[in-house]
């Protein structure tokens, strides 16, 4: 059991199978699922070496954008609670490289703490 997953018990919501069989050809034979967490469609998975952002896109999710982000890319992050007002939540992760930072929005209900957790813990 990898540093993530100690720390989080588990806080995820898939488990590593299924995420393995998501990332089905991204993934190294050797590269453990440290944690992974869905969203609506979307997936945060860590890794032992990376974070992947999957991004499942039009009606049928066939279409599927992979943002592989090394650990030692990420410079800073941001989250932001839903508000009484604003039922979502925003993520922002700030990589080297790039002059803007990747956002997500998360629906209500997600699990922004073990997102937020596992991005800590991963630095």
């Amino acid at each position: 059991m990898g540093l993530i997953n100690k720390i989080l018990g588990q806080a995820s919501d898939l488990t590593s199978d299924q995420a393995r069989q998501e990332l089905d050809g991204v993934l190294l034979p050797d590269e453990p699922v440290e944690v992974a967490f869905k969203v609506v469609r979307d997936l945060f998975v860590f890794t032992d070496r990376r974070l992947i952002l999957v991004d499942k896109q039009s009606l049928t999710g066939r279409k599927v954008e992979y943002l592989i982000i090394p650990y030692r890319a990420i410079t800073t992050y941001s989250i932001e609670n839903a508000g009484t007002f604003d039922m979502d939540s925003d993520l922002k992760i700030w990589i080297s490289g790039r002059a803007e930072p990747i956002q997500k929005v998360l629906k209500s209900g997600a699990n922004i703490r073990g997102i937020q957790a596992a991005i800590a813990s991963a630095l």
